[in-house]
């Protein structure tokens, strides 16, 4: 399972790339794969505020439905439209096609793990 090392992460499983003042999010490899084929995304709009910990949306598939975490907080400032006909974006390409927001941040996150500190989270919730 790939773990891209120059991301951040959430313990419920979110991906954080830091970009200067803002913050593109999404979910990982393990959540999609935990979770199967998406079949809807419901994402914020541009210009709502997140908290953190704060729910963000939710995710469907033909598995489960799944709250979205905000690992970070900070104004929506894009969406993925694409996400809106294409689900299938997220389990294709969790950490590239598949992003779920851009954020402007409100304050640098604490609290996330490193691919190392995740790849442990992951390796003790897979047993």
């Amino acid at each position: 399972m790939s773990i891209p090392a120059e991301l951040k992460y959430s313990k419920t499983h979110e991906w954080i790339r830091i970009e200067g003042d803002e913050a593109v999010i999404g979910i990982t490899h393990f959540a999609q794969e935990q979770l199967g084929d998406l079949t809807f995304v419901d994402l914020p709009g541009v210009g709502d505020t997140l908290d953190v910990e704060q729910e963000m949306g939710s995710v469907e598939s033909v598995k489960a439905a799944s709250e979205l975490y905000a690992p970070v907080a900070g104004e929506v400032i894009a969406v993925n439209d694409a996400l809106a006909s294409a689900p299938e974006l997220v389990n294709q390409s969790p950490y590239t096609e598949g992003w779920m927001l851009r954020v402007k941040l409100a304050a640098t996150p604490e609290d996330l793990l490193d691919a190392t500190a995740y790849g442990e989270l992951v390796a003790s919730e897979a047993h």
